[in-house]
């Protein structure tokens, strides 16, 4: 991006209150939307974006550092800074939380077994940004984590972005969802928001979880957003914590 560019845009889009910071972070982002540098790319140097941008490298620096935090990037050290990917095996972590009470945190296995187009509900339609009755791609599997199954999801996803998805394709391979998403739709998952309650176990998930009909369950609601604050994924799990628990870390 030229400087003549970069001004014009800034005096467009941006508005004046905007650091100079946040404006080189919404390029940068609006770069790796559009493809400039994919997952796992290393992107140029803090100085390259300064003399791209016309700016201060501290002020790159900042918005990397932002975009690090963000875990959109991922600094190396005596590497460089790098597009953040789902290939990473940390990022399994930063969207399920469930660990054993006891013992060494386990690699789960997704064990799909559906993938069919439906119709939104009206709570999948307003998650999704959809009207009610739009199509969207259901994918329904369980998780198992040595062996045991701790998680039952059923996960609605935006059909334009995920046409020809097949469960074939999901039961092929190790990788993540997610890790799939991203290599094989160019979807990558940047954050998600979510709702826990209690419920209790009905017919069909004590079945898949192995649990008594009635035992509590922990209710995950999930929408996950990728570039531009989109939603693509809306996600209904059900967790079986008996021998684990969810954990999040504040601050």
């Amino acid at each position: 991006m030229t400087q003549e560019i970069f001004r014009t845009a800034t005096s467009a889009d941006a508005p004046t209150f905007s650091p100079l910071y946040r404006q080189i972070k919404g390029f940068l982002i609006r770069s790796l939307e559009a493809g400039e540098w994919g997952p796992g790319d290393a992107i140029p140097s803090e100085w390259e974006l300064a003399e791209r941008f016309n700016v201060s490298q501290g002020t790159v620096r900042k918005a990397i550092d932002e975009m690090a935090a963000e875990n959109l990037l991922v600094r190396r050290q005596g590497k460089g800074t790098f597009v953040a990917t789902h290939d990473d095996p940390r990022s399994f972590y930063r969207f399920l939380r469930l660990v054993p009470d006891h013992g060494k945190i386990v690699q789960g296995v997704s064990d799909a077994f559906a993938c069919e187009t439906v119709t939104a509900t009206a709570e999948v339609a307003e998650a999704l940004g959809l009207s009610v009755g739009d199509d969207v791609i259901r994918v329904r599997r369980v998780l198992r984590f040595g062996g045991e199954p701790l998680v039952f999801d059923q996960i609605y996803l935006l059909a334009e972005s995920f046409a020809g998805l097949t469960l074939e394709a999901l039961q092929s391979g190790e990788r993540s969802l997610y890790s799939s998403f991203e290599s094989d739709y160019g979807v990558r998952m940047i954050r998600a928001e979510e709702r826990l309650r209690a419920v209790a176990a009905d017919e069909e998930s004590a079945s898949r979880l192995g649990v008594e009909l009635g035992e509590p369950l922990l209710r995950v609601e999930r929408t996950a957003y990728t570039y531009g604050n989109k939603p693509v994924e809306w996600r209904l799990g059900l967790y079986n914590t008996r021998h684990h628990h969810y954990r999040n870390e504040l601050g």
